[in-house]
């Protein structure tokens, strides 16, 4: 310690040679490691510090003691002037509450070095560079932040914490330090003494009386943790987890008057924290009802609310005629165990859906607001009732007090709690003479909790709401009370799911009761005490066993929130309906109930998230009946989700999240419990997989088409149409069989890739689904109508009888042989290669669909009638079919020409890409079908679509090709194909979907540009030496550029005459952004992408370009934009209009796509790799 450090501090005589740390008052200095300076001289001139030996710390002390937790409305370093005015600062952990502001050598310590009451502090201001005064009457302490941000954090937070209070000279009895026993008392190693304060459960310490009386201390102690020893005559021992503080009275007298105070302190704290403990066992009053501050130590009694210190102090500023406040710790006799059972039954979140059931976000406090903030948020909730629920009954006061008669009969107190507060009258008549009031009536019933609310309310003032209308007059009925009881066999609670049948004799007898939310079950009818108990608020699943799936014929299985399962059994099958109803009832809220109409395996509370707000959850209902989810989500109506016309059902992030993609809408299903979420999992899987052998139990398409026909209709289209003799030849019967089997299990996951699968096993699967289908395509209600059709001879009358028995099939019926026959019609127009004509076609599948003999062609004609007239029977659109044609024969010719063949397939032959929305996440991404035809725009519009995004005026959104690896992006122009682009993608490469905010630049810039073209100087750089220029590659050059509507020119400078290079314009591609790893000279730069059309030799370059100014580089790339495009970069009419006039493909006749392919992201890419530019080419020809 250097010589000015000893001149400030009060040494412990040099007696210990191990190293001390200190414990100091706010005056303190920096402390040394060198204990050998300490000297016992000079000490009458040291002003404040003591330090305390590390021998006395316990060295196995454990910080997170719960008696320390305090809330801490903010906390950090801070640099800490000492008040002598030193030119040095003082590096300190500091923390402010609601009373204190305390600092500490470190985020370690304890027992703080200072402490300064809230209460005493006359300012906090801003003062210097970073520097901020805590004022006193006597004092002005210095602190200084890190940054100006943190400065203003603190000076807003004392400022919040100190304002609007009235401040006080002196410690009076009416503060929190009412001191039980006070006086000095010397610390062990210290010549000085230290002025002791006794108050309630704590002790504190001051340097002097004075220093008490201005709010200014060292420490304080929690007793809680304490334990008082006697050590000797004079002295004594207060020990805590933390640290060790040997005292000496001035007298045995004295001492004696010491450990009494002490002792009692510990009893106190002890005995207060008991009735704390049991009400913060609610999770809800572990937090302030009004502010939501951690550990609330008060509570309004008559209002059912528990708050912080700084709330009750608004509380009795309403008057004990509003609100009645008590301490949990320190008021131990009106804590009886009625209401600390109130509290427990109704807690902070239960009592605010009254009382804070409207309450704006903008009037909600927080744990820092100020006290004017909360005082006029206090009177607003309390004594005007300004954000309450308001009763159905309110304003009838009549009918108020019945209802109170009513309900104080039965248990729900919360009911009770929102008639008294919204007008009934607690010492109204009852009419009877045995119980003339509410409160006998309670009595009388035997319901104990009713009668401790009720006598806490008996002289309450009610809120005065202003400006409330009357509301209209309705009767009162009691809240409905499901209630049922009876005998059940139980089985031991579970903590993960049943995977193994239970035999009978693993169940027990038990009775069983459901009574005022609660289902209990007891060993007999004739036990009192229950062997365990489920409130209705705790259950979150109810799931209903199959028959006969354990000993018992009839099961259910109850999911608690504590990850609990409770299996139930009966073999009686009414008692079984009538318990699921009733549980079914008690626990799901009246917003879903219609949910309990319906003949459900599963129902219950899950949290979800939908659309764009995946920050959010939501909390939901969900019942599963048969292949159909229900669902009540927050606001919402009642919805139905067809589980087996999902496009996509999966389970991501560690299996946690249950993702269901419908058309239009995803959905993910969060795992919040473990039990329960497995359970749903598995039997939503179930659900949605094939239930039958009907087609309406197969999974299905959007367009009701089975997966398994989908699949095997696209995997031919794209592979079979040339397989000559396709549906004649058989394929290997072991591996038909087992295709089959794998469609049944889950067709929605099974993709058909060539190589993998043969034609002739799928051309056979596809038959013999339709021959073994249960009830046949064509009904077998129907089917000999249709065969007798057949035989009409007038083809007119024929086919409008085919007509009528059309309409007559069920929808999935109808959708499949629409696809089907449109399929079998493009085979035969393919019979030259494939050798199957009309005829053929209709031998083999007469039979097969009819399920005949096929003994006579009586089934093959009506087959046969179906593909001739198709065009009639089931009026397509001629143009559409002649485009579908067209593009197989696109798909035809290209494998001929090149030989590929594709890696994957999806159901129906369409290529498959995955696009994501604003950014590249899990949760964003979309799997989009994209015929060779679709453009940009039609693709953002589709994924939009599918989001539910409306597309608003001056919203630029466009499709984005981005590369990760080279670090550069681009949008694709509106009218561009985007299968194309695909050719040039990289594994490293996807299509974004975003806003283009420079978008409205452009088109200004480009409305304001006269001359078409644009020269300047360009920082320049090629990515390898194949351009002949004799560069470096490795830094950047600047060279001249001109762009007019054929070329891009580069000139090494502005007087050249000769350009080192000319490209064509319309073979560059034009990307934003340049890779670091090049080290750019500014960060506006363009990667320029060069190919050649040369069949025989193509050539691709890449470079770049930097510019010095962002507003430069956006006028080069739209000019490039501009050029390339003829002037046309961006639709007239906004995409809006693109959007609106989008044809979507006609799903009558099946459309197929133009390229057949779907897998993985990287197996799409590979596969688009194999094209060359001359199969691109034919893309680009059709329309």
């Amino acid at each position: 310690m250097n010589t000015s450090d000893r001149d400030m501090s009060l040494q412990v005589p040099n007696r210990s040679k191990g190293r001390y740390s200190s414990l100091c008052s706010d005056d303190e200095l920096l402390d040394d490691e060198d204990n050998t300076l300490w000297q016992d001289d000079g000490i009458n001139s040291l002003q404040g510090s003591f330090y305390l030996p590390d021998t006395g710390r316990l060295a196995s002390a454990t910080k997170e003691d719960s008696s320390q937790l305090t809330a801490v409305i903010k906390m950090g370093w801070l640099d800490k002037n000492p008040p002598q005015g030193a030119l040095y600062y003082q590096r300190r952990w500091v923390k402010l509450d609601a009373d204190y502001l305390r600092y500490f050598d470190n985020d370690k310590e304890v027992y703080s070095k200072g402490l300064i009451s809230t209460a005493f502090i006359t300012n906090v201001v801003s003062v210097g560079e970073l520097k901020f005064e805590v004022v006193t009457d006597n004092r002005t302490f210095i602190f200084r932040a890190e940054t100006e941000a943190e400065r203003k954090e603190w000076v807003t937070a004392l400022q919040d914490c100190t304002g609007g209070r009235h401040r006080r000279s002196i410690m009076s009895p009416g503060s929190p330090l009412t001191p039980e026993y006070q006086g000095y008392l010397e610390l062990r190693g210290l010549r000085s003494k230290l002025y002791t304060v006794v108050a309630s459960d704590k002790v504190f310490l001051y340097k002097a009386i004075e220093d008490y009386r201005i709010g200014v201390g060292i420490t304080s102690i929690e007793m809680n943790v304490g334990n008082v020893k006697d050590t000797d005559r004079r002295s004594f021992d207060l020990t805590t987890p933390y640290r060790i503080f040997s005292f000496i009275a001035e007298s045995e007298q004295l001492k004696e008057q010491w450990v009494d105070a002490m002792r009692n302190a510990i009893g106190e704290a002890l005995s207060n924290s008991e009735v704390a403990n049991r009400i913060w066992a609610e999770p809800s009053n572990s937090l302030c009802a009004d502010c939501g501050a951690p550990k609330p130590e008060w509570a309004a009694i008559n209002l059912c609310v528990v708050v912080c210190k700084r709330c009750a102090g608004e509380h009795r500023g309403l008057g004990p005629s509003i609100s009645k406040v008590r301490s949990l710790k320190m008021d131990r006799k009106v804590w009886t165990e009625e209401l600390v059972q109130v509290f427990l039954l109704l807690g902070n979140e239960r009592v605010n859906s009254f009382w804070a059931a409207n309450v704006p976000p903008s009037e909600a406090l927080t744990p820092s607001s100020c006290s004017e903030d909360r005082r006029r948020f206090i009177a607003n909730k309390y004594r005007q009732g300004k954000y309450r629920k308001y009763h159905p009954l309110y304003g009838n006061q009549k009918e108020l007090n019945n209802a109170l008669c009513i309900n104080v009969q039965s248990s729900d107190v919360l009911e009770t709690l929102s008639l008294i507060f919204c007008g009934a009258d607690v010492n109204c008549s009852t009419g009877m003479a045995s119980c003339p009031s509410p409160l006998s009536l309670a009595n009388t019933h035997s319901q104990p909790l009713q009668a401790e609310l009720l006598s806490h309310n008996l002289n309450t003032e009610l809120p005065r709401s202003e400006g409330v209308e009357d509301m209209e007059a309705v009767h009162y009925s009691a809240t409905p009370c499901v209630s049922h009881n009876g005998f059940l066999f139980k089985t031991a609670s579970m903590a993960r799911a049943i995977t193994e049948r239970k035999a009978r004799e693993e169940f027990s007898r038990r009775w069983c009761t459901l009574n005022d939310g609660t289902f209990s079950y007891y060993e007999s009818d004739r036990n009192s005490n229950p062997n365990g108990a489920l409130k209705a608020s705790e259950i979150v699943c109810l799931a209903v066993d199959t028959s006969e799936k354990h000993g018992y014929d009839h099961t259910f299985e109850l999911y608690s929130e504590s990850e609990r399962l409770y299996l139930f059994g009966t073999d009686d099958p009414d008692s079984h309906k009538e318990w699921v109803k009733s549980i079914a009832k008690s626990f799901i809220p009246a917003s879903a109930e219609p949910l309990l109409r319906l003949g459900f395996e599963r129902i219950g509370r899950l949290k979800c998230k939908d659309g764009l707000n995946l920050q959010t959850s939501k909390v939901g209902w969900f019942a599963l009946v048969g292949s159909t989810l229900h669902a009540y989500l927050e606001n919402s109506q009642g919805e139905e989700i067809h589980l087996r016309k999902l496009n996509e059902l999966s389970i991501q992030q560690d299996n946690e999240v249950l993702v269901l993609v419908e058309r239009g809408r995803t959905l993910y299903i969060e795992g919040e419990r473990k039990l329960d979420f497995a359970g749903w999992s598995a039997a939503i899987q179930t659900a949605a997989g094939s239930g039958g052998d009907t087609l309406s139990q197969q999974q299905l398409t959007e367009t009701d088409i089975p997966v398994i026909v989908h699949s095997c209709i696209g995997y031919i289209t794209q592979c079979g149409l040339t397989s000559e003799g396709i549906y004649r030849k058989s394929g290997v019967n072991s591996r038909v069989a087992a295709l089959c089997d794998r469609f049944r299990r889950d067709a929605r996951s099974l993709r058909l890739k060539e190589g993998e699968q043969q034609v002739d096993d799928v051309s056979n699967t596809l038959k013999r689904f339709f021959r073994e289908l249960e009830e046949g395509l064509f009904t077998s209600e129907n089917g000999s109508t249709w065969l007798s059709t057949a035989a009409i001879q007038d083809e007119n009358v024929k086919i409008s009888q085919y007509k009528v028995l059309l309409n007559r099939l069920p929808r999935v019926n109808k959708a499949t042989l629409q696809a089907l026959i449109n399929h079998l019609y493009c085979v035969q127009r393919f019979s030259e290669l494939n050798q199957m004509n009309l005829h053929n076609l209709a031998i083999v599948f007469g039979p097969t669909l009819f399920q005949t003999d096929g003994k006579d062609y009586t089934a093959g004609r009506a087959i046969e009638d179906l593909i001739q007239h198709y065009t009639l029977i089931f009026e397509v659109d001629e143009q559409q079919l002649k485009k579908q044609l067209e593009e197989i024969t696109v798909i035809i010719q290209v494998r001929e020409k090149l030989n590929t063949k594709f890696p994957s397939t999806e159901p129906g032959g369409h290529f498959i890409c995955t696009v994501y929305l604003e950014e590249k996440m899990d949760t964003t991404e979309q799997h989009v079908k994209i015929p060779g035809s679709m453009t940009a725009a039609e693709l953002t519009c589709e994924v939009l679509d599918r989001r539910n995004i409306p597309v608003k005026d001056k919203e630029y959104w466009s499709c984005w090709e981005v590369s990760d690896k080279e670090e550069m992006e681009r949008p694709l122009h509106y009218q561009e194909r985007v299968l194309p682009i695909l050719h040039s993608f990289g594994t490293d490469s996807h299509l974004l979907i975003k806003k283009h905010l420079a978008m409205e630049a452009v088109i200004v810039y480009l409305a304001n540009k006269v001359d078409p073209s644009k020269h300047g100087m360009m920082k320049f750089r090629e990515e390898r030496s194949i351009l002949g220029l004799g560069l470096t590659t490795g830094s950047f050059h600047d060279r001249y550029f001109i762009l007019n509507s054929t070329s891009l020119r580069m000139y090494k400078e502005v007087r050249s005459n000769r350009p080192e290079r000319d490209w064509p314009v319309k073979n560059l591609r034009i990307y934003m952004g340049i890779k670091k790893k090049l080290r750019p000279p500014t960060c506006w730069g363009l990667t320029v992408v060069y190919e050649s059309k040369k069949q025989e030799k193509p050539e691709r370059q890449q470079w770049y370009l930097c510019c010095d100014t962002h507003t430069e580089m956006r006028e080069w790339y739209a000019t490039f934009l501009s050029i390339q495009n003829d002037g046309n970069v961006w639709p007239q009419d906004g995409l809006q209009q693109t959007r609106s006039a989008r044809v979507l493909p006609d799903t009558r006749h099946g459309n197929v796509s133009l390229i057949p392919l779907r897998g993985s992201e990287n197996e799409m890419r590979n596969s688009v790799a194999a094209f060359s530019q001359d199969a691109l080419a034919l893309f680009r020809d059709v329309r």
